[in-house]
């Protein structure tokens, strides 16, 4: 009865008016973001997370929550109609929902898209309502040790769950704790990789950091890519399933959700890694595997189903412990911090109304994207035929103003064209940025835990390893990163990207 009462609280704050307005708003900007190949949610967020500030903090975090999981949507329409997808995690989807396509039948994929997406949804809901409470309760049992822990084997997961080389995945991180540490001394005040700015006493402005790294650096990326300007768009055709279409993408859709839920919890990028694994297991599974790649209406099914619910367990980490899963997860924080909010397992009884709100409009969300995307699609597809060349001043004008907004600094704009070229150098070195921003978001929390821990065990190191916890999350985080660096895992897991 517990829950039921909690999720009564959940959709009282969900639908009043405010908050249905900001979901509705957030839900159609994450398509149009999605929609939209070079932008993404967590650039998207970063610009408008300024405008959140006059907001409570759950109708924020209702819209910027909005903004992620419509993203997810949005970014199959690309992928289905032009072969371009808008996000990461619907590249699985192109190769199917293309091909589909191109066979006149891109309104069965986008159906098939659609409602993969609205199951998935509602059952990473569900999720997240029932094991968020009992992972909080857990937390509370936590430590500075544990969390210290903790912290650190999400940091080495998010290696493993980034692409390319994993020597340069932990060089991320690295970079991205040390960029953590610039300000001033939590405990003595003294200032630390300051250089003498006074601007950098309250710490790198990590909003400015994120539009530099996801959005200027996308940018720079997409003038030079011929894939990013406009194509053509063909007749998108009828969006109505037959018998044997819902018979066919029935068992994908649920083995899809269970994959993309289990590694939505995980850090440095679940969805994608879940849409993935969700079309290579429905491969192996099928009697007919050569149909796969050629328009197979299952080889949409899954991985929309697997991302969807991975972008939504991804907050069970952040509401429950205070972890982001992932870049998105990460901004979240930051908007939960300017609000005033801390994030972890606290968050449940102080406040009540901001999780469980969440959480029901997470299902409504999930609903109004249904009703939004299929109308919508032909006003979709007019807009991809507008030039990116038209589209990226109005965009590098929108950083701009977002980031002066937040703090009315000129530096923290310069700062944000610095990091837009240095991300863009790490493009072309091949390092991701995912794993630099959350070094940034868990650095000073984990440099926090790691000194209270100290303080509370009289300056013992050993207090990490006598925790039970803390010790079996120390084990898990040397077992992954050893068997990274294994050759024969390490040559696996290349190869898994590759394809």
């Amino acid at each position: 009865m517990t829950l039921i009462a909690d999720l009564g609280l959940g959709f009282s704050t969900a639908l009043s008016l405010t908050n249905l307005l900001y979901c509705f708003l957030g839900a159609l900007v994450g398509t149009l973001i999605g929609v939209l190949p070079g932008l993404g949610p967590v650039a998207t967020i970063a610009m408008l997370l300024p405008l959140t500030f006059g907001l409570d903090p759950v109708t924020a975090l209702i819209m910027l929550a909005g903004i992620f999981y419509g993203a997810q949507y949005g970014s199959s329409t690309t992928a289905i109609l032009i072969n371009l997808p808008g996000e990461a995690s619907s590249v699985v989807t192109a190769l199917d929902g293309y091909k589909m396509a191109r066979q006149g039948q891109a309104g069965k994929a986008l159906a098939t898209a659609a409602l993969g997406s609205f199951f998935a949804g509602s059952v990473a809901t569900l999720i997240i309502a029932t094991m968020g409470p009992l992972l909080s309760g857990v937390a509370l049992s936590f430590g500075p040790a544990e969390y210290f822990s903790l912290m650190l084997l999400g940091l080495v997961a998010s290696v493993a769950m980034a692409s390319g080389s994993v020597v340069k995945a932990l060089a991320m991180i690295v970079v991205g704790v040390i960029l953590g540490l610039v300000g001033q001394d939590m405990y003595t005040g003294a200032s630390r990789l300051t250089f003498g700015q006074s601007e950098l006493l309250d710490g790198l402005e990590f909003v400015a950091i994120a539009m530099g790294l996801f959005g200027l650096a996308e940018i720079c990326q997409n003038l030079e890519d011929e894939s990013a300007r406009a194509s053509s768009v063909g007749r998108v055709g009828s969006l109505l399933l037959t018998r044997e279409d819902f018979r066919r993408i029935v068992k994908p859709v649920l083995r899809g959700t269970g994959i993309g839920s289990v590694l939505g919890i995980l850090p440095g990028g679940g969805a994608t890694i879940g849409a993935f694994a969700a079309y290579l297991l429905e491969k192996r599974v099928s009697k007919t595997p050569e149909r796969f790649g050629n328009g197979a209406i299952e080889g949409v099914a899954a991985p929309e189903s697997a991302n969807n619910a991975g972008a939504q367990t991804s907050f069970i980490p952040l509401l429950t412990l205070g972890i982001p899963a992932n870049a998105t997860m990460a901004m979240m924080v930051g908007a939960l911090i300017l609000h005033g909010v801390t994030p972890g397992p606290n968050i449940i009884s102080t406040e009540p109304a901001l999780f469980w709100g969440l959480i029901a409009s997470m299902w409504i969300g999930n609903l109004m994207l249904v009703v939004l995307n299929l109308p919508l699609i032909g006003i979709w597809v007019k807009l991809l035929s507008v030039p990116y060349r038209m589209l990226f001043p109005i965009i590098v004008a929108l950083c701009c103003v977002g980031v002066y907004t937040v703090s009315n600094s000129t530096f923290d704009v310069m700062l944000m064209v610095g990091f837009g070229l240095l991300g863009y150098v790490f493009m072309k070195l091949g390092c991701e940025p995912t794993p630099l921003l959350l070094g940034l978001v868990l650095g000073p929390m984990l440099e926090e835990n790691l000194r209270r821990a100290m303080l509370t065990g009289r300056g013992d190191p050993t207090v990490f390893v006598t925790r039970p916890i803390s010790a079996t999350l120390l084990a898990l985080a040397a077992l992954c990163l050893v068997m990274m660096l294994l050759p024969k895992v390490r040559k696996t897991r290349e190869v898994a990207f590759e394809e």
